[in-house]
């Protein structure tokens, strides 16, 4: 047995021969299937928010005195949602906005097929985040009394108050968080190891306040259903359409590209690692979704 095979992580340059299989994957789905895929991102996001939310939410007292550990402890629970996408599959817009470059840039995905799968996953990961909140969190009146109440709805509005720019900004540097997540992810070959690896960035991202479009395709409009004092149009011009770009922005160049260009001419490599299909990263052999999704 070899030292890489003894190995339970793949080092950087063993991810990058198999960070596109998933784009890949995706491209052989016909579209009914990746929305539902995708259906499915949304709403495990969404369990993530509901975890947050009710532990988080329901300490305010230590809220006024150690926000910091407040903020914290709603990082800590959030992850819940990426580790659901990772671990049992689904689609995610968010991790796609690397992943899916990625495989264009190496020639295993055409642009207007990755094109499509974005839409389509962005519209499902909606519609999911949407149900979710919706159904299991204004039905089930979780929230619907104090201070949970009172938490989501200030969440709502202050996610609606600032400028495009500075949410613009604060989604670029949300996704850089959540890509690596995904990134270090294809390094784990065990499950805990993938667990840990993405729970640590993405409760950071939380923590720190930043913007994740598809998580609050939730919280926004729980809180609108809630009564907060938020407009369609707010949440739309003023927190998703922002946080959206940056959130492209980030996954784009700030991942995607640098570890493209770093390990570009390792593609064509034989550090393909053996538990890989084959069958998967050999896209010549897949139909393309610009044929299967139609």
């Amino acid at each position: 047995m070899s030292l890489n095979e003894m190995r339970n992580y793949l080092s950087p340059a063993e991810i990058s021969e198999v960070f596109d299989s998933g784009a890949v994957m995706k491209s052989t789905m016909s579209l009914q299937r990746f929305v539902v895929y995708a259906f499915l991102g949304g709403a495990f996001i969404a369990f993530g928010g509901m975890l947050s939310v009710m532990v988080a939410g329901g300490l305010p007292g230590l809220a006024a005195q150690n926000p910091g550990i407040v903020k914290f402890i709603a990082g800590a629970m959030f992850p819940l949602g990426l580790v659901l996408v990772v671990i049992a599959g689904a689609g995610l817009f968010t991790s796609d906005c690397a992943v899916l470059p990625f495989a264009v840039w190496k020639k295993s995905l055409r642009l207007l097929s990755a094109t499509k799968i974005a839409i389509a996953g962005y519209f499902a990961n909606f519609a999911g985040a949407l149900l979710i909140a919706w159904l299991f969190a204004l039905q089930t009146d979780v929230f619907a009394a104090d201070p949970w109440k009172s938490y989501i709805v200030q969440m709502s509005i202050f996610k609606t108050q600032h400028g495009f720019w500075v949410v613009f900004v604060k989604g670029i540097f949300a996704n850089i968080l959540v890509c690596m997540a995904v990134w270090m992810a294809f390094a784990a070959k065990d499950v805990a190891g993938k667990v840990l690896v993405i729970w640590i960035p993405v409760m950071a991202f939380v923590a720190l306040g930043m913007e994740h479009s598809v998580a609050n395709m939730f919280f926004i409009p729980l809180g609108m259903m809630l009564e907060a004092d938020v407009k369609i149009l707010d949440f739309l011009w003023k927190n998703l359409l922002p946080s959206t770009l940056g959130n492209v922005a980030g996954g784009l160049l700030f991942v995607a590209w640098p570890y493209y260009y770093i390990y570009q001419k390792n593609l064509k490599s034989n550090l393909k690692p053996k538990h890989i299909n084959p069958a998967v990263t050999a896209p010549a052999q897949q139909p393309d979704m610009c044929t299967t999704l139609n």
